[in-house]
């Protein structure tokens, strides 16, 4: 398939700027896949499409703020650094912009932190990697110098508020590395939860550490050339029996997002059966791909031509779920990571 088959039309208004307020309170498309239909719901509804036994995954990672703000250490020029994934202690990959003025050697500060960062190697793409060094904690000071990293499409003057950092989480984070958030999860209150499981429900947590795999730009026009780029997940033992036993038992498994349905289908043999897993992943799910565990899917509305938009397609069909996408539009859904969601079942 051509990635221009994964196009549509969005009006710019479309884009959610804010989150709903309260978390609850988004609207969601429920889209059958036996029936290829769908019809207008609220997220409220969700425990009522929960069945006994089934097996509710969620991705329990937890953002921290990636986003650093700083000046050349020379010339004072303004950069941006997107701090993307640890390759060892101090030693980061990162999106620099301006990523041309930035070689190997160029140093940054960040205000009146005692946060510093070197270039010690250029990669492709605008991609850096960079020394990062401060006096005492790290971890301690990029949860202070730091910004919520927001998609560039949440447009606002200065960035990200002190409300993202509560926000743009969801309320069952509790594993600390992700650069993006898993946006279905987002929708989710503790009332929520409660609900699913009075209804015999399992809820069950993995983790996907959201890296730059999940939202890197497909640059290829064959989608089958595309490959997502890796992501470190675990399902512990006791994850993985409590999803067998709930199949088992006659229950579905439902995926709280595409990162969940990226972990657990990396995780489950021909077979059906999931095994527990600490490693990353290299799964790329296109048209084609086959289910083997995954059932039921709540996702946000993604981005046209993007591997989340592909995913999703390869799990409803892509002519449905670009079907259900143009009523999404012309129902005037909001779109995107603070929009609000479709259900596949």
């Amino acid at each position: 398939m051509r990635l221009s088959d994964f196009a549509y039309e969005l009006p710019e208004r479309l884009i959610a700027q804010e989150p709903a307020t309260p978390r609850d309170a988004s609207r969601m498309l429920v889209v059958n896949r036996a029936e290829k239909t769908w019809q207008d719901a609220h997220f409220l509804d969700f425990p009522s499409f929960v069945q006994a036994n089934d097996a509710v995954v969620l991705n329990n990672t937890k953002v921290f703020p990636a986003r650093l703000i700083g000046e050349k250490k020379v010339s004072g020029g303004r950069v941006e650094l997107f701090l993307i994934r640890e390759r060892e202690p101090g030693i980061w990959e990162a999106l620099v912009k301006p990523a041309r003025r930035f070689g190997v050697g160029a140093r940054i500060k960040f205000g009146t932190s005692s946060l510093g960062a070197e270039v010690i190697q250029c990669l492709e793409e605008g991609l850096r990697l960079v020394k990062l060094q401060c006096e005492g904690s790290l971890e301690q000071e990029l949860e202070r110098v730091g910004q919520t990293p927001l998609p560039p499409y949440i447009k606002r003057p200065g960035g990200s508020s002190p409300e993202d950092r509560k926000r743009y989480q969801t309320v069952y984070a509790r594993r600390r590395g992700a650069i993006a958030a898993p946006t279905a999860g987002l929708h989710f209150t503790p009332g929520i939860l409660d609900e699913v499981t009075a209804r015999q429900a399992r809820l069950i947590e993995i983790t996907l550490h959201v890296g730059y795999g999940t939202f890197e730009p497909i640059r290829v026009d064959e989608v089958d050339e595309h490959s997502v780029a890796p992501e470190r997940y675990e399902i512990s033992q006791d994850a993985a029996t409590t999803i067998n036993q709930s199949q088992a038992c006659g229950g579905r498994v439902m995926a709280i997002g595409t990162t969940t349905a990226r972990a657990v289908e990396s995780a489950v043999d021909d077979a059906g059966q999931v095994h527990p897993r600490n490693d990353f992943t290299w799964l790329t799910i296109r048209p084609g791909y086959r289910f083997r565990a995954v059932e039921v899917l709540l996702t946000n509305f993604h981005l046209p031509q993007s591997s989340l938009l592909v995913l999703v397609a390869a799990f409803a069909g892509r002519d449905l779920v670009l079907q259900a996408y143009r009523h999404a539009v012309a129902a005037e859904y909001r779109f995107y990571s603070y929009g609000d969601c479709m259900l596949i079942i």
